[in-house]
């Protein structure tokens, strides 16, 4: 397998720059901070950014579980990948990488500097140091299940093809870490439940809600909802539409990753 390695220092600019190395090599598959990507999609690991401490994230950027190691290792040969990007902050960093994947030696190593401005370079840590904010080369979408609770912000890559004309390059996804000094917010529970309230009772056929509970887990939040329903629908057919929908509004505007949905009809009364 041919292994090209982008290295450079935290916070210049690394992931940002990926799509582009990439694509000059013809690379479809890139390891950054865990994950392995190919195209817009997260195929395998799990990302040193949703760990809560940075001693957390840089074990799991460099593969130290064996099992994290084997799921890239197995993911790359099920998909009979041919070129590899790895990205690292140290020439020792992505050798350890290649190595804990048996992909031997790197074929050939760019460095930030060699493909980003000292001015581009100095905006990324800027943002970094100030902003708090990290990029992975994948769409938003592809992270929530990743990121629950965390702010997502959907940044598009132009590529200029001609006068005052673009066309999109790609998407990337803005997140803040856990580990962020900037701190993190929390959504009530309350919120939550005006959210399903508003969804519940705007729901032809349900009559009330009795009981409603939140509890949330590191991977996402489940609620369990106890109803009041109106006779002559059907229950089935009523409960997968709400499930859906509840799914949805909470996922809009909270990005909270929803693990499960429990719905119980504990009556049912007349109009």
């Amino acid at each position: 397998m041919y292994v090209c390695a982008l290295v450079g220092a935290s916070g210049t600019g690394k992931s940002h720059r990926s799509l582009w190395v990439a694509k000059e090599h013809n690379i479809d598959f890139v390891i950054d901070d865990g994950l392995l990507i190919k195209g817009n999609s997260v195929l395998a690991g799990k990302s040193a950014k949703a760990e809560k401490t940075k001693v957390a994230a840089i074990r799991t950027a460099v593969l130290t579980e064996d099992a994290h190691a084997f799921e890239l290792k197995s993911a790359l040969k099920e998909n009979n990948a041919e070129k590899v990007l790895i990205l690292g902050t140290s020439d020792a960093m992505v050798q350890r990488i290649a190595n804990r994947l048996g992909l031997g030696d790197i074929d050939e190593t760019i460095y930030i500097q060699d493909i980003s401005s000292p001015y581009e370079i100095q905006q990324a840590l800027n943002m970094r140091r100030t902003l708090g904010k990290h990029v992975i080369p994948v769409p938003t979408m592809e992270l929530k299940k990743d990121f629950s609770g965390y702010m997502l912000d959907p940044l598009n890559i132009l590529r200029r093809k001609g006068f005052a004309n673009y066309e999109s390059f790609g998407e990337k996804a803005v997140v803040r870490p856990t580990f962020s000094y900037l701190g993190n917010y929390t959504i009530s529970d309350y919120t939550i439940y005006q959210l399903a309230e508003r969804v519940i009772l705007n729901t032809p056929g349900i009559s009330k809600i009795t009981r409603f509970r939140a509890e949330k887990y590191e991977n996402g939040i489940a609620l369990e909802v106890d109803l009041v329903i109106l006779y002559g629908y059907k229950i089935t057919e009523l409960f997968a539409a709400l499930r859906k929908k509840l799914s949805e509004e909470i996922d809009k505007y909270t990005s909270l990753n929803i693990t499960k949905i429990v719905l119980a009809a504990k009556g049912m009364v007349v109009k």
